[in-house]
Order: structure tokens, then sequence, then C-alpha cells
């Protein structure tokens, strides 16, 4: 793929946001947010509240979750200088870890955490460093008592605590560490929309996906030519496979809550229909990575509906959910939401897509 075919390629997943649109804070109460509600069918589309969200949901309809938790993965750490420098860590597992800094470091540098040795600088992998520790130490327990939560790049300057940025930044179910942003469609919701979902009839199960960092990552023109994005780990519960094969019998619409969670699901659903047993005929767990790149074109197997936010430009998510509702709709929705004041991103307001 020429520079020039990328750039004309990219241009068609781009629109003008006014600075003022993009969210620094979430929504006073989670789901007191807006949601804009678009039918694919005829085309029709309401403004309402995220919390009045069960009064659009098909009936019978099964939302999906994921229940990944963000790891507070960003840590303040001191130079032998004195300098100042802030780690956000990629790698999550292992003994040694990818990381970004917002400083120069070097090669055998050894960062201070608490006027203590913490991490010695071993490595570069293109814009990543390496960093092991320098004492023996469980980084997820470390970064629980000690990170703070890794907001998205176009977060600028936000007002949060860090307390309260630990807290925003996190869904109400989370669950299984392993994430280093958040699966933002979901936040929106609280414990007792939850609650009211269950008394309408609508059937909610959890699945894992652990986001990346390259969920914020620029596209280059390698993933269109190879087809794939970066790789993320997924997991599907057996008993999420049993709730999620049986809506697909029963014939009953499957709502996807968020990007992460779609793109879990056609992961599997790409290769194996969700349907995989073992000898006795039981259903087994069923995890992996996923590269999966979803643009135009791409042929849905599993989600009858999603529930997401307003996303960034030039990306692959607003390329996944222009697959799912057509670029030009999309488009259309994003101007409409932008002239009607609706808060864009990971704070931003939600959109239901059946």
């Amino acid at each position: 793929m020429s520079d020039r075919e990328f750039k004309k390629l990219l241009a068609r997943y781009d629109y003008k946001l006014p600075p003022d649109c993009i969210a620094s804070t979430p929504a006073s109460l989670r789901d007191s947010a807006k949601l804009m509600v678009y039918n694919r069918r005829d085309g029709s589309i309401t403004d309402a509240v995220f919390r009045d969200l069960p009064k659009f949901l098909p009936k019978g309809a099964l939302l999906v979750f994921n229940e990944t938790k963000v790891v507070p993965a960003r840590l303040a750490l001191t130079k032998s200088t004195g300098g100042a420098v802030r780690i956000l860590f990629i790698d999550l597992k292992g003994k040694r870890f990818r990381v970004l800094a917002d400083r120069a470091i070097n090669a055998n540098d050894v960062l201070f955490f608490n006027d203590k040795p913490a991490f010695r600088v071993c490595d570069r992998e293109g814009s990543y460093h390496v960093l092991t520790p320098v004492c023996r130490m469980n980084l997820k327990n470390f970064l629980e008592r000690y990170g703070d939560a890794p907001l998205p790049p176009y977060i600028k300057n936000s007002p949060l605590t860090k307390t309260e940025r630990r807290r925003c930044y996190q869904t109400v179910f989370a669950k299984t560490p392993g994430s280093i942003a958040a699966p933002t469609a979901s936040l929106h919701f609280t414990t007792g929309l939850l609650r009211k979902l269950k008394k309408s009839g609508i059937e909610t199960v959890l699945i894992t996906l652990h986001v990346g960092l390259g969920t914020f990552a620029p596209l280059k023109p390698e993933n269109f030519e190879k087809q794939s994005l970066h790789e993320e780990e997924f997991s599907i519960s057996a008993a999420a496979a049993r709730a999620i094969n049986k809506a697909l019998r029963d014939g009953r619409p499957i709502i996807a809550v968020g990007t992460t969670t779609l793109r879990a699901l056609e992961s599997v659903a790409h290769s194996t229909r969700l349907r995989r047993v073992d000898a006795h005929g039981n259903m087994k767990k069923l995890s992996g990575k996923t590269s999966l790149f979803i643009r135009e074109g791409y042929n849905f197997r599993i989600a009858d509906g999603i529930i997401t936010n307003f996303h960034v430009q030039r990306s692959s998510i607003l390329m996944l959910v222009s697959a799912f509702a057509g670029r030009e709709h999309i488009l259309k929705l994003y101007r409409r939401a932008i002239k009607k004041d609706y808060r864009f991103f990971s704070f931003g307001d939600g959109m239901l897509i059946l």
C-alpha cells in the first residue's frame, strides 16, 4: 500500500471534532450520560439517557460485557540524577516489563521509588524500554498499591484526583486484572442499572478481553496489508459460552457491550462459532489471543447490536463500528452528536446500535 493510498483510506474515517466535545471527566452519575439509539433497519434515531437503556433493548436480549479490570499501570519514579520520570507499564507478566517513559532513560539506569531502587533499565525495543525489578516483587500487586490509572492520551490535564481516576476509569463489575485501558462503553453501567436490566428480562453474561495500548496506537499501512491489529488476550468461560450458544439457538438478540467485547466474540466465532466441547460433550473454556482487524466488508457472526461510545478519528475502533453500521451512517450520526452536544471518547456519552 502506497503512502498516498494509506492517507486516502484514513481520510475516509476522519471528522472535525471541536476540542470541547472531548470529555475529561465522566458524567456526574454514570448512567446519567446521554444515549443515542440508532436502528439500522428503519434508520430511526432517538436521544435518550443511558439509564433508560432497558426500554430500547429487544425482548429476550443477551448483553455480553467485558469484565477485565484496569491495572493502575502508570507509576511515578525518580532517576538516579534526581529527575522525575513517569512510566507506563505495557507488559504485566513475566520478569521483564516493556514500558513507555515520558522522559529519556538509558540502559543500566536505576529507577527509584520512595528513594529506594526499584527497577533497572536493561534494554530498548523500538519506542519501548525494558525494565527488570531490582528486588523480588509482584508487579500487579505493586501497581495496585502505588500506581495511577492510565487515562487515554487525548484526556489532557484531567481535573480528577488520583483516587477519582482509579474509581472512574473502572467498571462496576471489573474482576480480572490485565488491562491498561478500560472497556469504556461499560463505564456507563451502575449496579442499579444492572438490576433494572434483570427485572426487564434482559440476561447478562461476562467474558474477558484485556485491553492493550494498541487500542490507542495510530494505524499503519502494515495493519491493512496483513489485515491484523495488535494482539489482545481473551477468555470466554464455559458458562458464558453456554449462555451465548443458547441465545444463538433460540434466535435471541445478542448485544455486545463495547468494541472489546465484540472483538472477542467475533474472534472466537470466526473459527469455532463458539461451540467447542470436550469428548463428553461438555462446553470448554475458550481463550487465546486475537489480532482481528474488523473493517468494512466484515461478516459479523454473533452480535445483533452493540453499545459503544463515540470514537477517535482515523482509529481501528471507528472502523469497527463503521463495519457494523456503515461508515456514512456513523459519520452522519457523529456530526449529529456534535450538534447536539454529546460528549466524545472514553468518558463521553454512549450509543446503542441495533
